[in-house]
């Protein structure tokens, strides 16, 4: 009995320290975002005093970001990204499932080992073919997050819809159904919970990522957050105090989307692992 509670502490204590550590960068964040660059200076991890605790960081972020063009156009990129990724992943997984064939097997094989090459072994060659077809735009990101994004996806679909009994879509098909009907219809709806898994893991990369816009978006008027924030990192100064502003500006609509859609991940992953 003494084991169990001394074993039951130690996890505890173990988790409350894991907890921390990942907890503290966004404590750190989130207290200097109201600081003035003095304060920050003075006392990095104490919270703010009378003398150093200022709002003004986050009208002057605000304002120097171009908060709202930047955000709608991280948002526009994010979901088209996020939604194309779902209709080409889920189809092609739901097919790879029901094909059971050596070239379905061999492809699927090839979407997992494609997720052991890094992006930074294709990252030249890649930026260099986009730019010969004139595909250096957010529609060419989006194609490229469509390429980066697939193949978790469709090994996490993949593993969900072997638990989808075939017989509802037989069942559809004598009712006359054609494929697109089948998967629309009747597959589709079913996939909800790794659905809501897959949007949440793709849309929370598309919206931190900052290498891949910044090597395909060219013009300011493109810009996403991510890239808007480098303008406060300067050669000479940085400006901490307007960065964690725009940190934490940046990071609320994300947050908001997690906890509205966190309860679905563990089912979505849980679900698709089992077989």
């Amino acid at each position: 009995m003494r084991e169990a509670t001394s074993k039951k502490v130690g996890w505890s204590i173990l988790a409350i320290f894991t907890a921390l550590t990942f907890l503290a960068p966004l404590y750190i964040a989130f207290i200097n975002s109201f600081k003035t660059q003095k304060g920050i200076y003075s006392n990095v991890i104490g919270l703010p005093g009378k003398d150093t605790f200022t709002l003004n960081n986050y009208f002057q972020a605000f304002k120097d970001l171009n908060f709202l063009h930047s955000f709608m156009n991280s948002l526009l990129i994010t979901v088209v990204s996020t939604v194309i990724i779902v209709i080409f992943a889920s189809m092609a997984a739901w097919m790879l499932v029901r094909s059971k064939t050596k070239i379905s097997k061999f492809l699927f094989f090839l979407f997992a080992g494609a997720m052991l090459i890094p992006f930074q072994s294709v990252m030249l060659p890649l930026i260099n073919l986009m730019g010969k077809l004139n595909l250096l735009n957010p529609a060419g990101l989006v194609f490229m997050y469509l390429g980066f994004g697939s193949s978790l996806s469709i090994i996490m679909y993949h593993g969900f819809i072997k638990n989808i009994p075939v017989e509802l879509e037989e069942a559809a098909t004598i009712d006359g159904c054609n494929k697109f009907q089948i998967f629309w219809l009747i597959v589709f709806p079913l996939l909800k919970p790794i659905t809501v898994t897959v949007s949440i893991l793709n849309a929370m990369w598309i919206w931190n990522d900052f290498l891949l816009p910044q090597l395909v978006i060219n013009r300011p008027k493109w810009h996403t957050l991510p890239l808007k924030m480098f303008y406060f990192f300067g050669q000479y100064s940085k400006q901490w105090n307007l960065a964690l502003a725009g940190l934490v500006l940046g990071m609320i609509p994300i947050i908001i989307f997690y906890l509205f859609a966190q309860k679905h991940i563990v089912k979505g992953v849980t679900q698709g692992s089992i077989k």
